[in-house]
């Protein structure tokens, strides 16, 4: 575990604090560790290489190695459960309008929590919320993209595809996260849950 800092983050709150792993079984599984210890708000857990990423309905998110986005941000939100109500399709189209606005590519959602290309699935989207009574204790934001990746198992084939493989170049991780979390920042802001 280490902090990457070579890359300029411009917000306030959201991976003002980032932890980095060059492979990790799920970054969603180690958020929660970190959650229960209190680590700062807006802190991310990113990672070049998943060996258990986790998606949706406890099923396994693959992503190539080196070549995809796989991160969680752990928030303590102030706001209520049902305040969150839509939230997961805000934080898709949050990481659409980052993308849309560094390389005017726009992308659709498949709601609840899935992002896709013609139909195809580019990204997923997992928050689980831990709760104390009617209190929010942490939120945990995990995202799934696939960006340069090319190479897909023989089941995902005609479902999944990337960023790359769509629109024939390569596209830079770092900034699609920094430029997501800016986004995302200022959602949230809006929003009254920071």
């Amino acid at each position: 575990m280490q902090e990457k800092n070579e890359y300029f983050f411009n917000a306030k709150v959201i991976a003002k604090k980032k932890i980095y792993f060059k492979e990790i079984e799920s970054t969603q599984t180690e958020a929660k560790k970190l959650a229960e210890e209190g680590i700062e708000n807006g802190t991310i857990v990113y990672t070049d290489y998943q060996t258990k990423g986790m998606g949706t309905h406890d099923r396994i998110w693959y992503s190539e190695k080196n070549k995809n986005i796989a991160f969680t941000l752990i928030l303590y939100p102030k706001c209520t459960v049902e305040e969150l109500q839509d939230f997961t399709v805000d934080i898709a189209k949050c990481m659409n309008n980052a993308i849309d606005k560094l390389y005017s590519c726009k992308l659709e959602i498949k709601e609840p929590n899935d992002i896709v290309y013609q139909g195809k699935k580019i990204g997923g989207i997992l928050t689980q919320i831990v709760t104390s009574g009617e209190t929010i204790r942490y939120l945990l934001i995990g995202i799934g993209m696939n960006v340069n990746g090319e190479k897909f198992p023989t089941e995902l084939k005609e479902t999944a595809t990337s960023l790359k493989k769509e629109f024939g170049r390569e596209f830079s991780k770092e900034e699609i996260m920094a430029c997501f979390c800016q986004e995302f920042e200022k959602y949230c802001l809006r929003k009254k849950i920071l």
